[in-house]
């Protein structure tokens, strides 16, 4: 019997709910999965490793997730306020969302930061380039309040690590008998379709091929078994030649509207780790000073 699935609490673009049996089908055991790109944490939610490592590049998202670990219940209790007739209304979502840029209250912004994805527009989280949220009215009937994903999404996170790197230096954090599950910006489709603004930095070609060449290195050099989810594209057949690919068909369900999403092809690529690698050198573990818990007393 299947386990129910859990959903993620946030809306996402490129979202992994409907592929979490086919990433699952392809993630190999380990004592700790690492997702580089965790964005609304759908194969975390759905995995059942030991630990995690979960990093984003987006700090307002890992913020929430933090004060979400640590307080649940406040956090719930406080961004319930903000889902009401009286705060979905256009006037009042600008205002929120204006808060939301120039708040230093990090509490304040992780609460704001559920309101504006779960009102605005589509469930884009995009930034101008100054990194202000810049994302419209989305004029939903009744916005709903994700209170059961979020409280799911906190016990789960007790195993969890949050992080805010670039994936260069979390990929550096993997050890042998870890497994790396990748789902970054995916390469555009065409020069038009790139979405990659929604932390204020650009994940181009560059970046697309910095990752191939540390899945191969992390596999081959280091043992670490990688899994990558992109576009089925010429490029990305080049830039993942030599790994196991699976062709996948997947509907949009973000930035187009419900009548024109159509399958798009996507690929998942797994980096088989080298077998006749000698064992690991053992590490001196340095002593790091215990960071104090992320408290907050809550909205007035």
């Amino acid at each position: 019997m299947m386990q129910k699935k859990n959903r993620a609490f946030l809306k996402w673009a490129g979202g992994k709910y409907s592929l979490v049996e086919n990433i699952n089908a392809k993630l190999p055991s380990g004592n700790r999965l690492i997702e580089p790109f965790v964005g609304a944490g759908s194969v975390f939610l759905n995995t059942d490793f030991k630990r995690y490592l979960l990093n984003d590049i987006n700090p307002d998202l890992i913020n929430l997730y933090n004060f979400l670990k640590a307080q649940p219940d406040a956090v719930v209790h406080d961004a319930s306020r903000f889902f009401s007739d009286k705060h979905n209304v256009e006037a009042t979502y600008y205002a929120l969302r204006e808060e939301f840029n120039h708040t230093a209250d990090e509490y304040y912004r992780a609460i704001l930061f559920l309101y504006l994805n779960r009102h605005g527009y589509n469930g884009l989280c995009r930034y101008s380039l100054a990194g202000k949220f810049n994302v419209p009215f989305g004029r939903y009937k009744k916005p709903y309040f994700p209170e059961e994903e979020m409280m799911v999404f906190a016990e789960r996170s007790q195993k969890a690590v949050f992080t805010c790197l670039p994936f260069e230096k979390v990929f550096s954090r993997a050890r042998r008998g870890n497994v790396i599950y990748c789902d970054p910006p995916y390469a555009p489709l065409s020069k038009t379709a790139a979405f990659t603004s929604y932390a204020s930095k650009s994940f181009g070609l560059d970046s697309q091929h910095k990752l191939a060449e540390l899945a191969i290195r992390a596999s081959k050099k280091r043992g670490i078994p990688v899994l990558i989810s992109n576009h089925d594209l010429p490029l990305t057949r080049k830039l993942y030649a030599g790994a196991e690919i699976s062709e996948l068909s997947v509907k949009r369900s973000i930035s187009q509207k419900g009548e024109n999403r159509k399958p798009a092809a996507e690929l998942l690529a797994y980096f088989a780790p080298a077998t006749d690698l000698p064992p690991p050198k053992p590490r001196k573990r340095r002593k790091r000073p215990l960071k104090p818990v992320l408290k907050h007393t809550g909205l007035k």
